[in-house]
């Protein structure tokens, strides 16, 4: 029926407003958000200490699962593997602490503000790239809290019945007319977690999603 054409044109409307903004980057001046920094100083020496070499390794695999147009997961959809993606790694620091507690009480990707680390901050950072299989390692590692974070992109296909018309017969009956349609959105996970190393030498296993 119309309902539901314009039922699916509301859904994509408001499913393309969604945006999963990077943390750490300065904001260009034109773009117009509002951007937030924690009032907390940041020490540098506190995480120089904290990625400085150790003998522990982080090993990890990054992924998603496919959303649905309206934001949450799948059940049973396949995992996404990230391929060639950058994960970031910060050091769990009292700046970063307070960053963290700003993002969740203040950040509004409707409203355009944004909660960001300084430049400071995010020069105290490693980085390592996915394989195929989206596996990545963090060697040399310290005991210590840290947040791992990656921006993973895919794509969002599927399928729909699109109203085409309403016919009508000599008997004043009605049918309404569909043709299936696909569709493709290109999707931007921001996909996070928060690791501990216990002790030197640990191998430490997570998963990124």
């Amino acid at each position: 029926m119309k309902t539901t054409k314009y039922f699916i044109a509301f859904l994509f409307t408001i499913y393309a407003g969604l945006h999963a903004a990077a943390q750490y980057k300065e904001p260009e001046k034109k773009d117009k958000i509002q951007a937030i920094y924690p009032q907390v100083a940041f020490d540098s020496l506190q995480a120089k200490k904290m990625l400085a070499k150790g003998t522990a390794v982080i090993k990890g695999v990054a992924f998603t699962r496919q959303k649905h147009p309206l934001g949450y997961s799948v059940p049973l959809s396949p995992r996404i593997l990230a391929n060639n993606m950058t994960v970031v790694l910060l050091p769990v620091t009292s700046y970063f602490e307070d960053w963290y507690r700003l993002r969740k009480e203040k950040e509004s990707t409707r409203k355009r503000r944004f909660v960001y680390l300084s430049k400071d901050a995010y020069r105290y950072r490693l980085e390592a790239i996915t394989n195929s299989d989206g596996e990545f390692t963090f060697p040399d590692m310290k005991p210590g809290r840290y947040f791992l974070q990656g921006m993973l992109d895919y794509t969002l296909k599927g399928s729909y019945n699109a109203y085409t018309g309403t016919g009508y017969n000599n008997y004043g009956g009605q049918t309404d007319y569909y043709q299936k349609k696909e569709y493709s959105k290109n999707i931007q996970d921001r996909i996070e977690e928060f690791v501990e190393i216990k002790e030197n030498g640990e191998i430490l296993k997570v998963k990124l999603h």
